[in-house]
């Protein structure tokens, strides 16, 4: 009995003890060692970390792998970041001191670090492709009198356009605009970041300079001309405004979009004085406005340049007719749209707007009621009913309706071109053609006035045999309105830049609504 009772007792403390837990089986992970460097799994905890959605997609696009932990990787990304300014961008921007110690210490990171490390080279390279292909600003939340079609550039398909092989350089490419006004911001940002520093004064002058004056001012102007590469470097520089330096003036004043009469007045003095400074972050500025611009352009299209009074019609890429314009005062800005032109109309009518109906047509009539018949502007009631410029009540002057008659006195001349728009702006001929020998060619209310319509109609018609010169001339000395659709897709874009490169050479126009320097500080 004691011998049962001793087994039990043993029995019973065997099964009392702690089961002991069989040892854990830890996997792991597969790192692969390539002959330039690891390839190192992210564990889904750190994915799970990650706050931007197109990064996420990058690694589960490589299996949730390191991707940039390899030296031909590394260096083609930090290379990237290194000359982040080459394309507008601000170093302050991107996580560079830590990519920079990250990458001094290379040699002694952990595998954790370098998970770490790859994934900052990834977020930062979202950044880029973010700035670069649609801007740092959202133009939308600045400019109430723009219309921009949304650019639509896919995010995420352009950042695995990295993990393509052998495809680092397209990838950059391709994340940019393609437009050529953009390349040729970005051979100008290289033009001025490789001049010197400049420490030139304030040119000033109490008069205008023109040929053969001496004036000690000119010592500084050629000298400027010089910084600029207008002028070639003088053995001797003398107060004496020559023939030559003439030359280089007019050329100055071309690059600038000024009048290339020679005369040194203050638009070319202005012109003068900007630093290089200024002038870099005019460049940075249209860079970014750019980035805004639409992502594509249309087969054919007409563009127009707010400060540069052009109009330019595109097909294929090919530029095919050039028109001077007139656009909006200051005061009275055109706005920036994209659109499609629709219908060209002959003899057109004209319905004054509420701006200009409040301040011009109203205060004119005010002085003298003559005003209307000498404009030849019907005035007609809520009834539609016509009243006449007698019984014209200016208590009651803004709930008429004002409908000048076609005709050569007609604000919007003798042809107008229509494309939808919230601003009710529209291209048009002009009856003041005089306007367009001008220097300064902002002068509408909004509106843009075309120089030659007759040439731009016949080439919107395309229909050499019914509308050609001589018929659309016919057509319009019938004084009859009439309509005409375009029968094809000719789209238009109406947009703002100051400063691009033309065969080597720095090319800027005046800030005319004075929104470069403003965008500027914003991005800085």
């Amino acid at each position: 009995m004691k011998l049962i009772s001793t087994f039990f007792i043993l029995l019973l403390l065997i099964s009392c003890k702690e089961k002991v837990a069989p040892p854990k089986v830890v996997l792991l992970p597969v790192i692969e060692i390539t002959e330039s460097g690891k390839i190192i799994p992210i564990d889904s905890v750190e994915i799970a970390k990650i706050k931007d959605s197109s990064v996420i997609a990058f690694y589960r696009a490589n299996q949730n792998n390191t991707f940039w932990m390899t030296d031909f990787n590394r260096e083609n990304i930090t290379a990237l970041f290194n000359n982040v300014e080459q394309d507008g961008l601000f170093p302050k921007d991107f996580d560079l001191k830590k990519i920079k110690n990250s990458e001094e210490n290379f040699e002694n990171l952990l595998n954790p670090k370098l998970i770490d490390y790859d994934i900052l080279l990834t977020e930062n390279l979202s950044r880029y492709v973010q700035k670069v292909s649609k801007g740092s600003i959202n133009p939308k939340k600045l400019y109430s009198n723009w219309e921009l079609i949304e650019n639509e550039s896919n995010h995420s398909a352009l950042l695995l356009n990295f993990q393509k092989k052998d495809s680092f350089d397209y990838a950059v490419n391709a994340a940019a605009p393609n437009h050529i006004v953009y390349k040729r911001l970005k051979t100008a940002l290289k033009i001025i970041n490789a001049l010197p520093k400049d420490n030139f004064k304030k040119i000033e002058i109490k008069n205008i300079i023109v040929l053969n004056d001496t004036n000690p001012a000119m010592i500084e102007i050629k000298k400027k001309l010089i910084y600029w590469k207008d002028l070639k470097p003088l053995d001797s520089i003398t107060a004496i405004y020559d023939e030559a330096t003439e030359l280089v003036v007019k050329k100055f004043q071309m690059r600038h979009g000024l009048g290339t009469d020679g005369v040194i007045g203050a638009g070319t003095l202005l012109a003068l004085n900007f630093t290089k400074e200024d002038r870099k972050k005019q460049i940075i500025a249209n860079m970014e406005r750019w980035r805004w611009f639409p992502r594509t352009f249309e087969s054919e299209y007409l563009i127009i340049n707010i400060p540069d009074y052009s109009l330019r019609v595109v097909k294929n890429t090919d530029t095919l007719r050039v028109h001077k314009v007139i656009i909006g005062k200051p005061s009275r800005k055109t706005p920036v749209l994209s659109s499609k032109l629709t219908h060209l109309i002959f003899n057109p009518t004209w319905t004054v707007p509420p701006t200009i109906l409040k301040k011009d047509v109203i205060p004119a009539a005010a002085r003298n009621r003559n005003y209307f018949r000498s404009k030849n502007i019907t005035i007609y009631d809520p009834y539609n009913r016509v009243v006449s410029p007698e019984n014209w009540n200016i208590g009651r002057a803004r709930s008429y309706r004002y409908v000048q008659s076609p005709g050569a006195t007609n604000a919007l001349g003798l042809v107008k071109f229509m494309f939808p728009n919230r601003f009710t702006v529209y291209l048009h001929d002009t009856n003041s053609r005089g306007f367009f020998e001008k220097d300064i060619l902002a002068l509408s209310s909004g509106c843009v006035r075309v120089q030659n319509p007759f040439e731009l109609t016949e080439y919107l018609l395309d229909d050499p045999e019914k509308w050609n010169l001589e018929t659309i001339i016919e057509a319009i000395n019938t004084g009859k309105t009439s309509q005409l659709q375009i029968n094809r897709e000719v789209f238009i874009h109406i947009l703002y830049w100051t400063a691009w490169s033309e065969n080597g050479s720095l090319q800027f126009r005046d800030d005319l609504y004075n929104l470069d320097m403003d965008l500027y500080k914003k991005l800085d």
